[in-house]
């Protein structure tokens, strides 16, 4: 899968080799020829989006060990080949303590530096993992882990940026699997509540007859006759971020309640004797339009208001296919840690072609349910096309014709044609067809693919051959293929 390098070497000869060894390798090189200029690229916007430095070590103006200690305070952590001609114990030694990954001696053959490319993304793929989930855990993500190519999701981040500072309302709107979690976790991760409480709530999965309980809290007393008090997730998220998820399916009882601790910052809980004050950010996320639940009386209309304050729209993958790649190595990286594969290293250029084609319906959610399965399956080094096929093209639209005339007219009927292997599921009546029209019309293409070998055609299609000749009497095609029927 294709990855960002960056070379930094005064030798346009060793600069023009280590670019055509990234190349072959499927990967875009930018080639720089001085320390400084590596350092102003890295501490650039675009800085973040490389994967992997080869760094020579002698260099005018800003040596290799003077960009190598400038990385952490650029907030830098790329894996770094260090070369040189000079490949002294010292030098070596010197160059790992201060974060090099690996270290090769020029003159360096092509199929050392690939060895070395390979293993170092691998490395830092995983170390970038390894880095993102320990910051979830802590509540310090950010949005440096947003995992994205996309310009559309630039502006989403920017967006989340200038929220991130305040204490503003935020309703984060988008498809189911867009990632919206994920931005609110970086929201709170970037401003004044990090690693305070986020609490998340799926506001389409709480019980009819326990919302409000679960949300405010309630005295033991309301139920049993105790007096125990029990905390609600408004008061879980005291001092940090409550995190409403498909707030729009929240019960018309629950909105009032909802509205009260926006506007003064109290609650009710249930069976309570006194409101109790609460301290919390609140984003909350929907894939429903609020406004037409506004207009059908299912949603407060001042409640979406005081929540609408600043609307955030996360775009669906297809929207945004630059980040199919960037996803897709995500979780390569993760999946084959986690299932113990570590020579798994990549996706066959056919393979990325059939991700970047799907149209993901079920967007960044169905795309990591994919890789894990391609995973799962993978025996090669490389995901190829045979680890993805339940994303197999399998539906065909006719053309878009414009027809003059009567607006009023018939829409004309077309013919489209299937490519070759391809079994319609659907009759020329629009019904789905019967199993045993399918099974004789797979027969037919197998017995004429094959040439009427029968031995090959039964062990394609899976069956012995008395059954496969049993089926061409039951189903009528040795009846009027007999020449067919037979070795």
């Amino acid at each position: 899968m294709s990855s960002r390098i960056l070379i930094v070497d005064d030798d346009p000869v060793q600069r023009r080799l280590l670019e055509a060894a990234a190349t072959r390798l499927g990967h875009s090189a930018v080639t720089l020829d001085n320390g400084r200029a590596a350092v102003e690229m890295l501490a650039g916007p675009d800085g973040d989006r490389f994967h992997l430095m080869i760094l020579d070590l002698v260099m005018p103006e800003l040596d290799g060990m003077g960009v190598l200690e400038r990385l952490p305070a650029l907030g830098r952590t790329l894996p770094v080949i260090v070369q040189t001609a000079h490949g002294g114990i010292d030098t070596v030694v010197g160059a790992m303590r201060a974060g090099a990954s690996d270290f090769v001696v020029k003159p360096v053959s092509p199929e050392r530096i690939e060895v070395s490319i390979a293993n170092a993304l691998r490395l830092g793929a995983l170390e970038g993992e390894l880095q993102r989930a320990r910051r979830s855990a802590s509540g310090m993500l950010g949005f440096r882990d947003i995992v994205t190519a996309s310009p559309a999701m630039d502006r989403v981040i920017a967006l989340a940026r200038r929220a991130a500072g305040s204490q503003i309302p935020i309703l984060i709107e988008g498809e189911s699997g867009v990632g919206k979690e994920l931005i609110a976790r970086a929201i709170q991760g970037s401003g004044d509540r990090r690693a305070k409480p986020f609490v998340t709530v799926n506001c389409g999965a709480l019980p009819a007859n326990l919302v409000e309980s679960i949300l405010f809290g309630h005295e033991r007393g309301a139920f049993t006759g105790a007096t125990e008090k029990h905390a609600g997730k408004f008061q879980e998220a005291h001092g940090g971020t409550l995190f409403l998820d498909e707030v729009g399916e929240l019960p018309l009882d629950a909105q009032v309640k909802l509205l009260r601790a926006l506007q003064e910052g109290e609650i009710d809980p249930v069976g309570g004797k006194r409101s109790v004050r609460v301290d919390f950010r609140l984003i909350s996320a929907t894939n429903r339009d609020l406004i037409a639940l506004v207009r059908e009386g299912r949603f407060r209309e001042d409640l979406y208001y005081r929540l609408n304050v600043f609307p955030i729209r996360v775009p669906p993958l297809r929207e945004r296919r630059e980040d199919i790649p960037e996803l897709a190595r995500h979780f390569l990286t993760r999946f084959a840690a986690e299932e113990r594969k570590p020579r798994l290293a990549g996706i066959a250029p056919e393979a990325l072609d059939l991700l970047m084609r799907h149209d993901w319906p079920g967007n960044i959610r169905q795309l990591e349910n994919v890789m894990f399965r391609a995973v799962v399956l993978a025996d090669d080094v490389i995901l190829t096309r045979e680890e993805f096929p339940q994303i197999a093209p399998h539906r065909f639209e006719p053309p878009h014709v414009e027809v003059a005339g009567d607006a009023g007219a018939e829409p004309p009927v077309f013919e489209t044609a299937l490519p070759e292997g391809w079994l319609p599921a659907l009759g020329d009546d629009g019904e789905i067809r019967t199993l045993e029209a399918i099974e004789a019309e797979m027969i037919r293409l197998a017995v004429e693919r094959y040439r009427g070998r029968m031995a090959t055609v039964a062990r394609k299609l899976g069956i012995g051959r008395s059954t496969l000749y049993r089926k061409l009497k039951e189903l009528g095609i040795a009846e009027e293929d007999e020449e067919l029927a037979t070795e």
